[in-house]
């Protein structure tokens, strides 16, 4: 079942988003999830992905990839370097590249990943109890403003762009937060599928979303909005 209409959670755009990446296009999804161990269906979907990109893009052909050289161009403009915070698209594609193994999380983190590989867009995945408030706001990231990266410890955001909520900051392009990380636990997700250059077409990658979250969590009650800064 997918609408396209009440949902809980709003994003809002600071001055410095709309300046730095006014072609930005933000998707959100949220849904009722039944989150579990990676299936090896799912698993063969995402090998199987991995093996075409890596059969048909070098390495240099990565960050020439529009929704990755979009995103890196935005980091620029806020004044963070791209080769040192690597969005997360560009990141997985480097490893997907380079032919070392992924890593097996868990079905909603694994599907996003997989999502992020074929559309070229880093997305955040967020657990919508663990958010305090129903608004997320896009800004920039604080000199020392501290952010603990998913398995990264201690990230520093300064001048990367930010997701936070009434408590903090809970998502990069580059890392999301562990305060507000999916896990088995998981029953209520957001994600965020942010479209700094469109690279897949945005309907299909809805399509593709909900499709997968369907298809290996179980997704009820989609809900799907579009936010531009």
């Amino acid at each position: 079942m997918l609408t396209i209409s009440a949902h809980k959670m709003e994003i809002k755009f600071e001055d410095v988003i709309r300046n730095a990446a006014s072609g930005l296009q933000v998707v959100t999804v949220e849904a009722d999830v039944t989150n579990s161990e990676t299936s090896e269906e799912l698993w063969s979907l995402i090998t199987r992905a991995a093996d075409d990109l890596r059969s048909v893009t070098e390495m240099s052909d990565i960050n020439k990839r529009p929704g990755i050289k979009a995103t890196r161009e935005a980091y620029k403009a806020l004044g963070k370097e791209p080769n040192r915070y690597r969005p997360s698209s560009e990141a997985l594609c480097r490893r997907v590249v380079k032919g070392l193994e992924l890593y097996r999380i868990n079905a909603l983190v694994d599907l996003i990943n997989l999502i992020s590989m074929q559309s070229g867009y880093s997305i955040g995945g967020f657990d919508i109890d663990k958010i305090e408030g129903d608004t997320l706001v896009l800004g920039a990231g604080r000199c020392e403003e501290p952010f603990e990266g998913i398995g990264r410890g201690t990230l520093n955001i300064e001048n990367l762009p930010v997701y936070r909520d009434k408590v903090g900051g809970v998502g990069t392009p580059t890392s999301d937060n562990e305060r507000t990380k999916l896990d088995l636990t998981t029953s209520r997700l957001l994600m965020c599928i942010n479209i700094y250059g469109e690279e897949m077409p945005v309907d299909d990658t809805v399509a593709l979303t909900v499709s997968l979250l369907e298809r290996f969590a179980d997704a009820k009650n989609i809900n799907v909005k579009i936010y531009r800064p």
